[in-house]
């Protein structure tokens, strides 16, 4: 099954959120690099063993840094799949039920969960990778009624990503209530277990004080932060999950366990708690210093659920003894999922091997980076680079392994959940302000603000740059006369 969900998903290094994770662990792997604006990703890096346990485990082995966030991320989705089985088993009696459910999460392992900019599963490396089958494990153990066990999985999913734990906790919290009290209690002492939890995780920070206009800025380009802004659509992803575990711990499918009750009944109850909760965050500019909290996260757990339920119900029900139709139905779904993501990435290989010729031409460029310039070398892409065509999201600092300003998009995720890091993102976004129409001069002056050596430009470079490297899409410029940091460390 780990090898189908590749297949089907693909694997991609340094997109997205892995670029904000990766250069943590390879700066683990070698301290010299990133001697510049490591605070953007060193910020998520410091709350958390990930980058550690990775990067260490790179040092030990001796093995590249590539290949071992390959190997850990093979083994995230190995462990992603095995959770889903012990769910699904601990939920259901039946093997139909049981393998329609792992089938239809080996389909469905990169689905975006409603509006909250979370799929079940990235195709990428990231904290979340390991999050997330350790809260199936602490769920599973809670249903299984074996709450020590529980207790060590949530205490490593802590390790790894204390959010997600900490929401995974409150649903805990519930399924330890559900034993004792009524349904309407347990609404209420869930909200206010839920309130608690996250108060613990909340620093000083947190308060009703109007935001700088720096992090306002931020907050109004992540839409997904605030239920006010969602779309239609994004709220029946909210609904549906609900209306189907709310309906379905009242009236238990055939073939379900006590315990497919207990958790459709904490599910819905979670997801009513933190839909509420992000309407009050929606509500008034003075909760937007909670707004980071992110209650909706809570749906990236909820829709795992869900379609462990709702694939278990599709075995008993609709799929039973009928071969043809598990066949049907199984390809159809992995079919369209695997074009789904060739359609997300669709000028990079599908899959991303380590040491592998890239096709896309700006990993390339990056890669070419990565081996011909000083490891003290910072770098200017355009602030846009992530979302412009053919990039496919590839994130600079995570495969070139050097230091970079700031960009529009990954860097202010950051700056979103780390306010103080407002300021310096957006000096460095005004000093890169008008980057397409840039000449000689202004990447000089650039220079003179910023210990920027090289820049990486599209089309035809300007006049009096240095451009030792160019493909199709991009040239690798030196601005000539620039400083830099003074610490000289040759290329790896």
């Amino acid at each position: 099954m780990t090898a189908a969900a590749l297949f089907i998903h693909g694997y991609h290094l340094g997109v997205d959120d892995s670029g904000i994770y990766l250069p943590a662990v390879k700066r683990i792997i070698d301290p010299r690099l990133y001697p510049f604006g490591a605070d953007f990703f060193e910020a998520h890096a410091r709350l958390s063993q990930f980058a550690a346990v990775i990067g260490w485990s790179a040092r030990v082995t001796h093995l590249t840094a590539d290949f071992t966030i390959f190997l850990w991320y093979t083994g995230t989705v190995f462990a992603f799949l095995l959770a889903c089985w012990q769910l699904a088993s601990v939920c259901f009696d039946s093997p139909h039920a049981r393998w329609s459910a792992l089938l239809s999460m080996t389909g469905l392992l990169t689905l975006p969960a409603a509006g909250t900019a979370l799929v079940l599963m990235d195709p990428f490396l990231t904290a979340r990778s390991a999050s997330t089958p350790l809260t199936i494990f602490a769920l599973t153990a809670c249903l299984s009624r074996r709450p020590g066990l529980a207790f060590f999985w949530i205490i490593l999913a802590t390790l790894v990503h204390p959010l997600m734990a900490v929401y995974t906790a409150a649903l805990l919290a519930i399924l330890l209530l559900s034993s004792r009290r009524t349904a309407a209690e347990q609404g209420d002492s869930s909200a206010r277990k839920q309130a608690v939890l996250v108060g613990s995780l909340a620093p000083q920070s947190f308060n009703f004080a109007p935001v700088s206009p720096e992090y306002r800025r931020v907050l109004d380009m992540r839409s997904f932060l605030f239920l006010s802004r969602w779309r239609w659509f994004e709220w029946a992803g909210l609904a549906v999950p609900m209306l189907f575990l709310f309906w379905t711990s009242r009236n238990p499918p055939r073939g379900a366990t006590s315990a497919y009750g207990r958790l459709a009944q904490a599910a819905t109850i979670l997801g009513v708690v933190s839909t509420l909760t992000g309407c009050v965050f929606s509500a008034s500019s003075s909760f937007d210093n909670f707004a980071r909290l992110q209650p909706l996260r809570t749906f990236q757990l909820i829709y795992i659920v869900f379609f462990i339920l709702l694939g278990g119900v599709l075995g008993e029900y609709v799929l039973e003894r009928r071969y043809w139709l598990w066949i049907g139905t199984f390809a159809a779904l992995w079919i369209g999922m695997f074009l789904l993501q060739r359609s997300a990435y669709p000028n990079s290989r599908h899959l991303e091997w380590p040491g592998a010729t890239p096709a896309n031409p700006w990993v390339a460029a990056f890669l070419w980076v990565r081996s011909n310039t000083p490891l003290d070398a910072v770098f200017a892409l355009d602030p846009d680079y992530i979302a412009l065509p053919g990039e496919d999201s590839h994130v600079f600092r995570a495969i070139a392994e050097r230091s970079a300003l700031t960009d529009v998009y990954k860097d202010a995720g950051v700056v979103s959940l780390f306010p103080q890091l407002a300021p310096e993102w957006s000096r460095e976004q005004q000093a890169q302000q008008g980057w397409k129409q840039f000449q000689l001069v202004d990447f000089q002056r650039l220079a003179e603000q910023y210990p920027v050596t090289w820049v990486i430009v599209q089309g035809l470079p300007a006049g009096g740059l240095v451009c030792p490297y160019r493909n199709a899409a991009v040239a690798v410029c030196r601005i000539p006369g620039a400083a830099g940091l003074g610490v000289r460390f040759p290329p790896s």
